[in-house]
């Protein structure tokens, strides 16, 4: 049984909240207290996820013009900055904890996120590396 269940669908719902907690959520919570660009990345990466996720080519994009698999991608990189820049960085306590929990988590749907099945004859717009 394959255990990547997070659809397409279900990945979209999940979006606009995120991106709005990762906008007020540091404002909430007080981060910053160890090091001061701690609240502006998360509000960065909540800006980037909302412009994201309108562009993004499933139900709830408003523009849909970016394809679904470069925003799993988008959260890939989301995923890993969270957890690798908070120990470059030197985040301590609560602005630690945040970006760790969070990385986690995104990193957690993307590893869950199933696969699209091509409807029979679709084509394949799924980039390749070719040789030269």
């Amino acid at each position: 049984m394959d255990p990547r269940f997070i659809t397409k669908r279900i990945h979209a719902y999940l979006d606009y909240p995120v991106a709005l907690m990762l906008l007020v959520a540091p404002f909430g919570l007080g981060l910053g207290a160890s090091h001061p660009f701690a609240p502006w990345l998360s509000v960065a990466t909540g800006v980037a996820a909302l412009l994201l996720t309108l562009l993004t080519d499933h139900h709830l994009g408003v523009f849909r013009v970016l394809p679904y698999w470069l925003h799993v991608v988008a959260d890939a990189v989301v995923g890993v900055t969270f957890l690798a820049a908070p120990l470059l960085l030197g985040f301590a306590g609560l602005d630690l904890a945040y970006f760790l929990f969070n990385g986690a988590v995104v990193a957690t749907v993307v590893a869950l996120n199933k696969p699209e099945l091509k409807p029979e004859g679709a084509a394949d717009t799924t980039p390749t590396l070719r040789a030269a």
